[in-house]
């Protein structure tokens, strides 16, 4: 075995054994209460693991506002292998990030040849805080999954463009595919893959082809080259704009302003850049603020401009400058917020696959530029040590705060301001551990906030329900539904409200609508039934309990009330559903 591979085998094994070693102790770490409900803890499908109509499900399903079938069936798959317990779900993350890393290692060992400052870049995706997030939550399983296609892919294609092989071409495209069906954000990938076409791998020129429109041509040969894949992106990007329409994650203009939106894509890229360098006070929401000085914009922008410019007219001499700054800038454009999904202003996770485009400009920035420098090896592999070290560092405090959802909640809260998202999560979390007291206290400080943000007041009614408090309960509910008629949830927590109060009639009447705005209300149909077993129409209410057992055959609660009414009647009980 030759020094460099020698090296290149010490180098693969000292990045898996770094990243288990830092993010291993997330295997200790429970759910989380935002979305990790939705991806595996309530959702019935992932938690039937992988049957026929899971897997129907997954490829047909839109649920969380995203077509991401291979991310569902990965959450199948570690129910299949761990059940319910969060530790193998969390460490399947971690296994996929830390294979991810070598792929960053390979991807750019293979196209430049230089191993040193690959490495450099490779452990720098390996260990950066602002990784944290997409690796320690189990429901960004996408953004691992997805950035491991994302490089796999893009090491193919490096291959195919060495050896011309029309099987590595498909191959390329396969595992493309597949990244986009792990997550949708992968749809710049074919730009990305022009990038690597000028710098590392040099396809824009052949000897003996000089000449400005011999150039273009060329050009124009590599993005025909690219037209499979840039045909899938954009019906990639067709399905996911139906998906978070359908599931009201889009925001319309009157929530966020297209002006709003547009200031902010200047401060979210120039603060991603700050993020990266100094990366303090991370949260796992970054609220929208109502307004930006235009003074932020501006000079965002300017620097923006400027580092473009520079790049691109360095691009002769430095090519790695511009590939770097582009791929940044690139693969950030599909969450950079033009499309507004959610209320956030930027997110850790929208950064594991852009961080790797500012590590090539410092790797290779950093070794051209010490080119001269006395004692060179050494001072370079002090200052990469001393990275490393820092960077392990502060992502292993980092991972810290991810242990619980009440730990996480209050960490964002005290680097974040006006925060009413997390409030509320923060509330839902505190009354599920028995603190009803504080969870009403976190609801509030949420209305203060945003007096029209509605899962608060309906959150805040069912605490103030909870506590006996039924008229003020009943306000609230009625206040969210006066910003949102079709809240269904809020039908039914009103309609079990008015029941307590003994107005069965009412409650009916909300029962009833919120069965209209979903059929398939399991709690919704059994509460009906209740109520109308008290007014006395039983036979009415067993249609109702069998209605909720048809959606959810295993709903004890239905199946018991049935079995009480059809006591009742003198008819047969059914036996367990």
């Amino acid at each position: 075995m030759g020094s460099k591979m020698r090296n290149l085998v010490l180098i693969c094994v000292a990045l898996l054994v770094i990243s288990l070693a830092v993010y291993m102790r997330v295997g200790d770490y429970g759910f989380l209460n935002y979305d990790d409900d939705a991806y595996v803890t309530d959702n019935p499908h992932v938690a039937s693991g992988i049957t026929g109509t899971s897997i129907a499900w997954a490829f047909t399903s839109v649920d969380a506002a995203n077509w991401h079938p291979v991310t569902w069936l990965s959450h199948m798959a570690d129910v299949e292998l761990y059940g319910m317990n969060p530790r193998g779900h969390h460490l399947t993350n971690v296994i996929i990030h830390a294979i991810s890393t070598l792929l960053v290692l390979l991807l750019l060992l293979r196209s430049t040849g230089a191993l040193w400052p690959s490495a450099f870049v490779a452990v720098l995706f390996a260990l950066h805080p602002l990784h944290v997030e997409s690796v320690a939550w189990v429901a960004e399983r996408k953004d691992v999954l997805s950035a491991f296609f994302w490089f796999l892919t893009l090491l193919i294609y490096g291959e195919f463009a060495a050896k011309r092989k029309l099987g590595l071409y498909f191959l390329a495209l396969f595992t493309f595919i597949l990244g986009l069906m792990s997550k949708p954000m992968l749809v710049t990938l074919p730009v990305v893959m022009l990038l690597l076409d000028f710098w590392p791998l040099n396809r824009l020129h052949r000897e003996g082809e000089p000449g400005l429109r011999l150039l273009s041509g060329r050009v124009l040969a590599l993005v025909k080259e690219k037209i499979p894949f840039f045909i899938c992106s954009f019906l990639s990007a067709a399905v996911t704009i139906y998906a978070q329409s359908k599931g009201g994650a889009v925001k319309g203009l009157t929530e966020v302003p297209f002006q709003l939106r547009i200031e902010n894509v200047p401060i979210a890229y120039v603060t991603y850049i700050g993020k990266i360098f100094w990366p303090h006070n991370l949260a796992m929401l970054y609220p929208l603020p109502q307004s930006i000085p235009l003074w932020h914009v501006i000079s965002s922008l300017f620097f923006l401009l400027l580092v473009s410019g520079v790049t691109i007219r360095a691009a002769r001499t430095y090519p790695y400058l511009a590939v770097g700054w582009f791929w940044f800038l690139v693969t950030l454009v599909p969450v950079i917020g033009l499309v507004q999904v959610g209320l956030q202003a930027m997110a850790d996770r929208y950064m594991y696959i852009p961080l790797t485009g500012i590590g090539i400009m410092v790797a290779w920035g950093v070794r051209e530029s010490t080119k001269s420098l006395p004692h060179r090896e050494g001072v370079l592999a002090l200052l990469a040590a001393t990275v490393i070290i820092a960077s392990a560092a502060v992502t292993f405090h980092q991972i810290g705060f991810w242990r619980d959802s009440i730990t996480l909640y209050r960490h964002t809260l005290q680097v974040t301001t006006d925060n009413y998202i997390i409030h509320d999560n923060l509330g839902l979390s505190l009354e599920r551990a028995g603190n009803l007291d504080a969870a009403i206290r976190e609801y509030e400080e949420a209305l203060r906030i945003n007096p029209f943000y509605q899962r608060s007041l309906a959150n805040l009614g069912l605490a103030l329900a909870r506590k006996g408090n039924l008229d003020a309960a009943i306000g609230k509910y009625q206040e969210a539904l006066q910003i949102n008629p079709n809240y269904n949830v809020v039908h039914n927590n009103l309609g079990l409200a008015l029941a307590r109060k003994g107005n069965l009639d009412a409650a009916i009447g909300e029962y009833h609508e919120a069965l209209r705005i979903n059929p398939d209300y399991v709690e919704a149909h059994n509460n009906l039934g209740v109520a109308l077993a008290r007014k006395g129409d039983l036979d009415a209410a067993i249609g109702e309990f069998r209605e909720a057992l048809r959606t959810s055959p295993d709903n004890m609660e239905a199946y018991k009330n049935l079995e009480r009414a059809l006591t009742l009647t003198g008819r047969r009980i059914p036996g367990p559903q």
